[in-house]
């Protein structure tokens, strides 16, 4: 009997998580941020994104421990090379032991793809960085080159919202004029290099700086009347459509046409200061799920309907040592011990980890990473396989009777931090979280 009812739990998780698991193998990528004192170590880790079928994870440093954990995976990484790191990359000589130290030793088994150099440099305040910022990134990618590994990792940087000074209609996207002669060379660079212009895109903080006049239901990816584009009669009926048309139009104004835009971060807060209009776990969970169900189509923006819309989510987990307010700390898809923060398709259907009072030091155990019938027909029924249940499971929520236009002005999100902006801290034990300056002799 009890064999039955567990064969029968496998058999569900199996089929309701398998849109889910459809989804992550379109592409979808996860941030895999660490400013915490209570994660998983990267072995829990690699044994829970194995199970969600996430094969992109996009870091914030070049983490040896993570790179290691998932050696022989096809889990493709991006790794990140800190702001504070550019006035070094700006040295050939610094910028190719960089790579030699960080990314040759693991590259032969884990998959690197990609190095960002700096993080929303050109929103800062540091008129320093912004002028290192195109040079490091020549400088790593000429390093890379001289490895012989320009061809399989490519170089960009990621950008906040806040580098466009006009983004509605999105065919009027332009960028800030002060910032031009930054941009200019960055878009020539991954025109000449076929790499990828990155955004970091959160329409959560226009909702929440203007809940009265931006519809949540446009925001959220719900049905609405949306927004017309006049000068292209093209319709949008999400802002993040929006915000990465006005992207593209952006760096066409900047003669290319030949650089793909991708979204290197966005996400919902569960939870936030008083102050912080939306920040629920319903609203966190429609986001991120029609996000994924958008995704599952497979579709293009209006403006570049043949491009597959190509994102990273932020984030895997709430880190409990970012600054800021409380929406910082819970932008994550996963508790730290691995239980779901709001179902997504996955909560309930996944067996979940189930940690020892030193589960951060010991390896994984009791995770089923069920990944065709064999694996359910050969299951031992695990001490630790056990299924939870989601009390938001089967919520619906209301939407209004009417919606209203959203206005042109609400559209753009410059001059509002994004979590990305509050990522080079340093945690209550005094370590950084760059792997560099935590290295003990």
């Amino acid at each position: 009997m009890a064999m039955a009812t567990l064969f029968r739990a496998l058999l569900l998780l199996f089929i309701l998580s398998d849109s889910f698991r459809r989804i992550c193998s379109l592409g979808v990528g996860i941030n895999y941020g660490q400013i915490a004192n209570n994660l998983p170590t990267p072995s829990h880790v690699a044994y829970l994104l194995r199970s969600l079928n996430i094969s992109r994870v996009k870091l914030y440093d070049a983490d040896p421990n993570v790179l290691t954990a998932f050696a022989n995976s096809d889990v493709e990484f991006v790794i990140g090379l800190g702001n504070e790191y550019l006035e070094k990359m700006t040295d050939p000589v610094k910028a190719q032991t960089w790579i030699q130290q960080h990314v040759q030793p693991y590259i032969s088994q884990t998959k690197i793809t990609c190095i960002t150099v700096g993080n929303e440099v050109l929103t800062g305040n540091d008129v320093r960085l912004m002028s290192y910022l195109f040079p490091a990134m020549q400088t790593v990618y000429g390093a890379l080159s001289n490895l012989g590994l320009s061809k399989v990792v490519y170089v960009t940087t990621a950008h906040s919202t806040g580098i466009l000074s006009n983004s509605f209609p999105p065919s009027a996207g332009t960028f800030r004029q002060d910032l031009a002669e930054y941009i200019q060379r960055i878009v020539n660079f991954h025109s000449q290099t076929n790499s990828p212009f990155l955004i970091n895109a959160y329409p959560f903080f226009a909702y929440k700086d203007n809940p009265g006049q931006v519809p949540l239901e446009y925001v959220l990816f719900q049905p609405n009347q949306g927004t017309l584009d006049p000068i292209t009669n093209l319709k949008y009926d999400n802002m993040l459509y929006a915000q990465i048309d006005a992207v593209y139009y952006a760096i066409k104004a900047m003669g290319h046409t030949d650089v793909q835009v991708q979204i290197s971060e966005t996400g919902w807060p569960s939870k936030g200061d008083p102050n912080e209009v939306g920040a629920t776990p319903q609203n966190a969970k429609l986001y991120n799920s029609n996000l994924l169900s958008r995704l599952q189509q497979n579709e293009g923006t209006p403006a570049k309907p043949s491009v597959p819309v190509d994102i990273y989510v932020f984030a895997l987990f709430n880190e409990n040592l970012k600054p800021g307010p409380a929406s910082e700390r819970n932008y994550g898809l996963y508790y730290p011990d691995g239980t779901p923060v709001y179902n997504i398709g996955l909560q309930g259907f996944l067996p979940r980890m189930d940690y020892s009072a030193s589960w951060k030091n010991s390896e994984p155990s009791g995770i089923a990473c069920l990944n065709s019938w064999d694996d359910i027909s050969q299951s031992s029924a695990p001490p630790a396989l056990h299924f939870t249940s989601s009390d938001d499971a089967s919520e619906e929520f209301d939407k209004e009777d009417t919606l209203t236009l959203i206005k042109p002005s609400l559209l753009t999100t410059k001059d509002v931090k994004s979590p990305s902006e509050l990522r080079s801290v340093k945690s209550d034990n005094g370590l950084s979280h760059d792997p560099e300056e935590n290295k003990t002799e």
